[in-house]
């Protein structure tokens, strides 16, 4: 599941959601700038394991506008 891009500085923070094992979620979040062939798109994927989507979508929003404001 994605949720809504986050609009950082020069940075679009997009963060996820899949389904793991279990009922449990994981989050991920994508991070990218610039535009056309000079365009960068970072992708994390975090192994910590949460009880519902929302709290994973959550945490990868947090992590990834903290790394934005941070660069």
């Amino acid at each position: 599941m994605q949720h809504k891009n986050l609009a950082v500085g020069r940075y679009t923070v997009s963060p996820m959601s899949h389904a793991a094992t279990e009922g449990h979620f994981v989050a991920s979040v994508s991070i990218r700038s610039g535009s056309g062939a000079s365009s960068t798109d970072r992708v994390w994927r975090f192994t910590h394991q949460f009880p519902s989507s929302a709290s994973a979508l959550r945490y990868a929003t947090t992590e990834g506008a903290n790394w934005a404001r941070r660069h």
